[in-house]
């Protein structure tokens, strides 16, 4: 660890005393000296902190006089009205505040006029309403004022514990106070749409609220809180069980964002309604979370996905980690316990890496989020492995023989689960965004695991039937009939009739394809890299350990099978398989 000068490391009280001397204009942000972190020397709870040590300097170094973060650290577009590019004063007052052997900045003068100015211009940027701007400096935005009441609670509370810039923490508690009366007005459409539009972005408000009426207490404000948590387990959770992203399900923004803001705002207010949607939210995960059975990690049914693409998590998942929150909710909704890391499990990979003699390897712009140290507030309540693995067993797709089907606003999610498949289906009148993509969207077997696995924004990574110039049905809305029976069959179409597809699902799935021209079956394979696969005129063998895979046409045709340039797990790769017809085509699916 680099030696600082005894000049440099300022008590927070003289600290103090210096910015009160130093005329505002005059302020020159210079950078604090850098950090080269000793793996070892950090608790294993706080590994997370080591990167963000090694950037306090550089991100210094990268703000002007006005206290704008520049240097394109978080968010998009890095300019000086986005309020979103201020989140890292967090960062900036938790080094700044917090005494480690680690840490050299608490008291930093450095860091504390850093952390001065970036707060006068955060807070600068607030409107006379109480929101703040993002994409335009005269944008009233949701996200922008939801995270900022967020951070700025959890820096005002590093402040007043460490007593640091006591002008500012003023400052920053009349500011939430005008957030919280814009933000919590029942009648504001910006945040309270029907449903809610990003229900990640309101929970993040009511989770900075909480905690910002903890420390400053408000009758009316509380009542209003109350009132807003009912309200956002009414319009902000679908039937179905995922969190409203755009009107549809995103892993990403559900399970990364959503979940944890949602442990966030429970624990600084302790309303039952969170934990309702929390365990709402993991009987969801629990039909569309695919755990591999060699226990390597989990596939994500993201084909219906609204907004993003996070296709595969693993099964143990150190810091930094955006998942790490949601331990929180272990202890209420223990089937969640089957989705975050086992206690054993996560000591061994932090033991591993205090170990690791490679350097701390430096955060990568723009991916250096301030919640993952926002988030370490609170604990940990990580399950035992044994609980873990009870959960994992009661997983819905570990039984034999199911059935599932979910709606919500004109889209229908479809799970079947029989001895040898689970099956996954999206279809609807509607679907969420152009992102999503429709028919059927994965392939599991309880042996081999994720053999297929259906993307979302891909044209030409989608389980679909593809006319020429790469236009597959599953780009557009398909309407299912479910027409049952055993074995369970169902069959949905292109609004024009171009594509018909008939499924049924028993001990083989068959897919038959009736299109209104000659089209291409296309199927993205998730290939390992010990798998053995063959591929003849008549079909493709996939040989995963014991298990034996045939996709077969019955005919003569003239398939092909292609590595996807862009899409790679840890030990697989996803092949695309397309298969040319004559517009007539019938898939068996066998196991054996």
């Amino acid at each position: 660890m680099n030696a600082f000068s005894r000049r440099s490391l300022i008590t927070g009280a003289t600290a103090i005393g210096l910015l009160t001397a130093l005329p505002s204009p005059a302020l020159a942000l210079p950078a604090p000296p850098p950090v080269t972190p000793n793996r070892r020397s950090f608790a294993p709870d706080e590994q997370r902190f080591a990167q963000y040590l090694m950037a306090v300097s550089p991100m210094v170094a990268d703000m002007d006089s006005s206290g704008f973060f520049g240097g394109g650290w978080w968010r998009s577009p890095n300019a000086p009205y986005n309020a979103r590019v201020q989140e890292h004063v967090y960062t900036l007052a938790w080094f700044a505040t917090q005494s480690r052997s680690w840490n050299p900045y608490r008291g930093n003068a450095q860091v504390i006029a850093a952390l001065d100015a970036g707060l006068g211009h955060y807070l600068g940027l607030q409107h006379a309403d109480g929101s703040w701007p993002e994409y335009s400096a005269t944008q009233h935005s949701l996200a922008a004022t939801g995270f900022a009441m967020g951070y700025l609670s959890k820096t005002n509370a590093l402040l007043r514990r460490a007593g640091v810039l006591p002008q500012r923490q003023g400052q920053i508690t009349a500011s939430l106070r005008r957030a919280m009366t814009w933000f919590l007005d029942p009648g504001n459409n910006v945040v309270w749409q029907r449903p809610l539009t990003w229900a990640n972005q309101t929970s993040s408000g009511l989770a900075g609220a909480a905690l910002a009426l903890k420390q400053d207490p408000d009758a009316v404000l509380r009542q209003r809180l109350t009132e807003a948590f009912a309200r956002l387990a009414a319009t902000g959770q679908s039937p179905a069980g995922f969190f409203y992203e755009e009107s549809g399900a995103d892993t990403n923004y559900n399970f990364e964002v959503m979940l944890p803001e949602l442990a966030d705002a429970w624990r600084q207010s302790e309303d039952a309604n969170l934990v309702a949607m929390a365990r709402k939210y993991t009987d969801w995960l629990g039909y569309n979370l695919l755990r591999e059975p060699d226990g390597s990690g989990w596939f994500a049914n993201i084909a219906p996905n609204s907004r993003t693409s996070s296709r595969f998590y693993a099964d143990v998942r150190p810091d930094p980690e955006r998942t790490a929150l949601n331990n929180q909710f272990v202890p209420v909704a223990p089937d969640l316990a089957a989705f975050v890391s086992s206690r054993e499990d996560l000591a061994a990979a932090r033991a591993a890496w205090a170990a690791d003699p490679a350097p701390v390897p430096a955060l990568v712009k723009p991916d250096t989020s301030p919640r993952i140290l926002a988030h370490a507030i609170y604990g940990e309540r990580y399950p035992s492995r044994a609980e873990r693995t009870a959960a994992i067993a009661r997983l819905p797709y570990q039984q034999a023989r199911f059935t599932e089907r979910r709606s919500d606003q004109g889209q229908d999610f479809l799970f079947v689960r029989r001895p040898r498949f689970y099956l996954g289906g999206y279809f609807g009148a509607r679907r969420a965004t152009s992102l999503a993509r429709t028919g059927l969207t994965f392939l599991w077997h309880p042996v081999a695991g994720t053999v297929v696995q259906s993307m979302n924004n891909n044209n030409h990574a989608c389980w679909a039937t593809v006319f020429p110039g790469q236009a597959p049905d599953s780009n557009g809305p398909q309407q299912a009939e479910f027409l049952g029976g055993e074995p369970y069959r169902f069959r949905y179409r292109t609004p024009s009739g171009s594509v018909v597809t008939e499924v049924t699902v028993g001990d083989r799935i068959v897919r038959s394809v009736r299109a209104s021209s000659a089209a291409t079956e296309q199927i993205p394979l998730v290939v390992k890299d010990s798998d053995v696969v063959a591929l003849d005129s008549r079909g493709l063998t996939l040989r995963r350990g014991r298990v034996t895979l045939r996709f077969d046409w019955a005919q003569q045709l003239d398939p092909a099978l292609r590595p996807a340039s862009t899409i790679a797990y840890p030990g697989r790769r996803m092949h695309i398989l397309t298969v040319p017809h004559d517009g007539t085509f019938t898939l068996t699916i066998s196991a054996s």
